[in-house]
């Protein structure tokens, strides 16, 4: 097993943690230079996988009938040539355990630059939810063992269930009776009793399944397929807790009908941070990063925040979609214009990395004088914040345009745009609103910021 960054759920929070996953690895078999399956395994000892798959398919008897035998470790082929030939036609039979020698791949998907359906986030109520019912559904599971279960629902409501003796098999079923039934499952939830394999994401993708979730574990090619498919993969759903693989960012936290609709939270990680000396987005106040603080205050204002960087892999700690520029080293300007091209909503706020004490009632008071128009950028002591302001995604083109004429100063670019400038004689008065500003740029800035209410 290999250890991978998963995310705890519990309470209706995620916290970043490291967990084992079973290794799932793909074999392709070559008999007599035919193919003849794909076998999915673990990765050891593969040899024995292979000479015993084809002892019992009745294709040898012993290690004589072997001329070569080749396994490839690093490409996940097997190349075997035995005695006498294989028959013209082989006839497969797909059996009841959990694996039927079958791989299927997903489709390539084009990637859009703007969100063009309502984007969906899950409430981890309804997850736990429709575990419940699993359970309660799977009468044969408890009386004799062995049975599979699996159901498919939406907003915590049961619409399918299904039992099998292969948990594969359940998908299928739940399949064909949507098909019959006219059940539409887009975006919809899918919970079972067994491990998920690379197998059963495929299915489940197929299906148009937003997010599943099992009793037990994934496997590290299910994991891999549902990030690659944007799907919400949940484990060890056990009670109110579980364990998150993928798509973290999909899950509601902070449940809450106050959240500001229709507006994406925006947090930019790409400065070089040079004065500081260090990455000072990953810098600790009291055992937090001060992304991570950004990023908390956010997620309870907005329902989607993402995060724009170059380096995805220094924020995986955070449960959220981090994004890069589409322009690189164009400076702040071009993570504004990432931040618009990729929310999924047409308005976003956009702070910085270093940005630790963000008000959350001046951000809702900015965001109530933002109305129709492309930005709404309010003055601090010190002058305009356009990186603690809302912007529009009419404004993309605009920035799109500066970029590529060379254009990088952000109050130059921004006179093209219809702002409403907020003056801070406006906003003073607001008892959070001096702190909101305070970014940090030095060791000395960094030790002077003040405690968190």
């Amino acid at each position: 097993m290999k250890q991978e960054r998963v995310f705890s759920l519990h309470n209706n929070m995620l916290k970043p943690q490291h967990a084992a996953i079973v290794q799932e690895f793909p074999l392709q078999l070559l008999v007599n230079g035919r193919e003849i399956a794909t076998l999915i395994g673990s990765p050891h000892d593969l040899r024995f996988l292979v000479a015993g798959f084809l002892r019992l398919q009745g294709f040898v008897k012993s290690l004589d009938d072997f001329m070569l035998f080749s396994v490839c470790d690093e490409f996940g082929i097997a190349n075997i040539r035995i005695k006498g030939e294989l028959p013209e036609k082989l006839r497969p039979i797909l059996t009841s355990g959990c694996g039927t020698g079958i791989t299927f791949t997903l489709p390539a998907t084009e990637t859009s630059t703007a969100t063009t359906t309502t984007p969906r986030w899950y409430q981890p109520a309804d997850v736990f939810s429709l575990m419940d019912q699993l359970a309660r559904q799977a009468d044969n599971y408890r009386q004799h063992g062995g049975i599979h279960s699996a159901a498919i629902g939406r907003n915590g409501q049961l619409l399918l269930y299904a039992e099998d003796l292969g948990r594969h098999n359940t998908f299928d079923r739940m399949a064909g009776e949507a098909l019959f039934k006219g059940i539409e499952l887009a975006g919809s939830v899918l919970v079972t009793s067994g491990r998920v394999s690379s197998e059963m994401v495929a299915k489940a993708a197929m299906m148009g399944v937003g997010l599943i979730a099992s009793r037990t574990s994934p496997t590290d090619m299910a994991v891999r397929l549902c990030q690659q498919a944007g799907i919400c993969l949940i484990g060890y759903v056990r009670g109110e807790k579980a364990l998150v693989y993928a798509g973290a960012h999909l899950l509601e936290q902070h449940q809450s009908n106050d959240k500001i609709k229709g507006v994406t939270g925006v947090i930019l990680a790409g400065g070089s941070s040079r004065r500081m000396g260090t990455n000072k987005a990953l810098l600790e106040l009291e055992g937090v990063a001060l992304i991570e603080q950004i990023y908390r205050k956010l997620a309870t204002l907005f329902q989607e925040v993402i995060i724009v960087t170059n380096t995805p892999a220094d924020y995986d700690f955070i449960p959220c979609r981090k994004v890069s520029d589409v322009f690189t080293a164009a400076g702040s300007i071009a993570g504004l214009h990432a931040g618009l091209v990729h929310s999924s909503f047409d308005t976003i706020f956009v702070t910085a990395c270093d940005m630790p004490n963000l008000d959350s009632d001046l951000i809702r008071h900015l965001h109530s004088l933002h109305g129709e128009h492309a930005a709404t950028i309010p003055f601090s002591q010190g002058g305009q914040e356009p990186l603690h302001a809302f912007y529009s995604r009419s404004c993309s083109d605009v920035f799109h345009t500066a970029i590529q004429q060379g254009d990088r100063k952000i109050l130059e670019i921004i006179k093209q745009l219809d702002v409403e400038l907020i003056p801070w004689d406006r906003i003073k008065s607001l008892p959070g609103a001096a702190h909101s500003f305070l970014n940090v740029n030095t060791p000395e800035e960094f030790r002077q910021i003040p405690a968190q209410k």
